[in-house]
């Protein structure tokens, strides 16, 4: 049958109207089949646009949703972009439940979105395999004419909050797919033409638009009376719409997407508050492309605030314990180093924006949740570069110095576990908490005290400097049997070619090569004669200045 024949009985058959739509679905298989642009391509087309003049607006919206429901992988993005507008052709056709259907469509469209990869980098973002990208273009100039329809609306009818409230779900949707996950290309390299950074644009757009302008969302999330009583919105008041106002803090504050519509009076330890909230959603997330948008954001807020200026009081609030604790997690477990390192600097740089007060509190958290020897060395050695700062101010900061350090470093000088205690698995924790006491030994005098170290030395050399020596005679010996056992067997193992294994501290090191399991205990010997020297450093520091004490004393 010719392409015209079909064409004239699609015209004139009035049972077409009713049941026209399904002959959809064979001419967009069709046009998929043809991808080629030909004259037969130009006719699937020209039929394509009357069966949507010609049918049932009603049934050709469901017939056409279910087309778009069907495809997987690539071809997803390619019936989307062929229907996107035919279904919003038909769409305005409808009288009656408009906003049902916008939402509906809205929402089949977002759903299969949401399966497509989202492009992580430049190349991706350029190439487009699954054509995100694209679909997302599309699918602002789809939303378009319902936000105009919206805005023009000057009587507010029923009809139109509902379109609104559709609107406003597909805002937040969008917010969180594909956006909470998008990387945005450097603003300075071709922001114009990143398709990702537009949409976002156009998504906080059409939040204005609609009477939802983003510091309104923004600020009144997380208050008890919310600025919108939707209740679909209330039952996803948990992880979804924190997800999505944590993207939208992102975009505006980090990417600056009309972040001159935020009030000029707004102080910077004011947004941080605000922001920590967004940090912490970001933080408790293990996929790369978003948290590293909360060491972003955390950045952005820290960068504003003045050194030792953000009031202790903060901390009285969840999110500012709670995101240190966060970054102490992406330092010790995020397997890319870029992001580790820059997890420390933000930990350091929010570190060094507490005021004194809070440094110590946060200092007292961090060694009772931290569990990483690392880490806790990195904080005893913010310790000391606090307690250096106080002993060269008059007066003394009271929060480094005299009773409030000691109870401090009663969470520094200990062992764990006594005599007991792993020392290799705690080895950077121990070397920093001696080089601690080394300069608390060498900087303080018996007669000064200005730190309170002279009263509590009984206790330190109790619970710290006995057990410790102890403990490094137990594991030197432990290793020493281990590298002769290791040495006598490695004969055998030269002779059969095998490998062996070593226990050490209860658990089995891993099989390997004879060499490189004495190079193992060697090392770890190595690291007990380090700790050993230090130790031996500061007792005899310790005995040369309560000797001088006693000498000044009895002078």
């Amino acid at each position: 049958m010719a392409v015209e024949e079909l064409q004239s009985i699609i015209k004139r058959c009035v049972i077409i109207k009713n049941m026209g739509w399904n002959l959809v679905g064979p001419v967009v298989r069709c046009l998929l089949w043809n991808d080629k642009e030909d004259d037969k391509r130009k006719y699937y087309f020209l039929m394509l646009d009357l069966l949507v003049k010609l049918c049932n607006p009603k049934e050709l919206l469901l017939g056409l949703l279910e087309l778009i429901e069907e495809p997987s992988g690539k071809q997803i993005s390619q019936i989307i972009l062929l229907l996107l507008q035919p279904l919003q052709t038909v769409i305005q056709k409808l009288r009656n439940n408009k906003a049902y259907s916008v939402g509906l469509a809205l929402s089949t469209l977002w759903s299969q979105l949401s399966l497509l990869p989202v492009p992580y980098s430049k190349e991706q973002i350029q190439t487009d395999d699954y054509g995100l990208c694209q679909c997302c273009k599309a699918l602002v100039e789809f939303t378009k004419p319902f936000v105009e329809e919206v805005m023009d609306d000057k009587e507010n009818s029923q009809e139109n909050e509902n379109l609104k409230d559709e609107l406003l779900k597909f805002c937040f949707k969008s917010l969180k797919c594909p956006l909470l996950t998008a990387q945005f290309l450097e603003q300075s390299e071709e922001a114009g033409n990143d398709p990702l950074r537009y949409f976002a644009s156009e998504i906080i757009g059409f939040l204005s638009a609609i009477g939802h302008p983003f510091p309104k969302v923004l600020f009144n999330h997380g208050r008890k009376k919310r600025t919108w009583d939707y209740l679909e919105f209330e039952e996803e008041e948990g992880k979804q719409l924190a997800d999505s106002m944590a993207s939208l803090a992102y975009l505006v504050f980090v990417q600056g997407i009309s972040i001159d519509q935020l009030p000029m009076v707004l102080s910077p330890s004011y947004l941080l508050q605000f922001n920590m909230g967004h940090i912490e959603v970001f933080l408790q997330r293990t996929e790369e492309s978003i948290f590293s948008k909360g060491l972003d954001l955390l950045e952005n807020g820290l960068l504003r605030i003045e050194d030792n200026s953000l009031l202790h009081q903060y901390l009285e609030i969840k999110s500012f314990l709670t995101v240190p604790q966060g970054l102490v997690k992406v330092m010790t477990l995020c397997p890319i180093e870029t992001l580790r390192k820059k997890s420390l600097a933000m930990l350091q740089l929010y570190i060094n924006k507490l005021d004194s007060q809070g440094k110590y509190t946060l200092f007292r958290c961090l060694l009772n949740t931290s569990n990483h020897s690392g880490v806790e060395a990195f904080i005893i050695q913010n310790i000391k570069n606090q307690i250096d700062m106080s002993l060269k101010r008059t007066p003394n900061n009271k929060w480094f110095t005299g009773p409030q350090l000691i109870s401090l470093l009663d969470l520094v000088l200990f062992l764990p576990e006594g005599a007991e205690t792993d020392l290799l698995q705690n080895s950077d924790r121990i070397m920093a908490s001696l080089n601690l006491l080394r300069y608390l030994v060498i900087k303080d005098n018996e007669n000064d005290n200005q730190t309170g170290l002279w009263t509590e030395l009984g206790k330190i050399q109790n619970n710290f400097l006995k057990p410790l020596h102890t403990g490094l005679n137990m594991s030197k010996a432990h290793y020493e049997a281990e590298i002769k056992n290791s040495q006598e067997n490695s004969q055998e193992v030269q002779n059969s070619k095998d490998l062996c294994s070593v226990t050490v501290g209860g658990e089995e090191i891993p099989n390997m090569p004879p060499e490189m399991q004495l190079k193992v205990l060697h090392s770890a010997l190595f690291t007990f004669d380090l700790i050993e020297s230090v130790l031996a450093r500061v007792e005899e520091l310790i005995e040369i200045k309560t000797k001088s004490s006693s000498e000044e004393n009895m002078g």
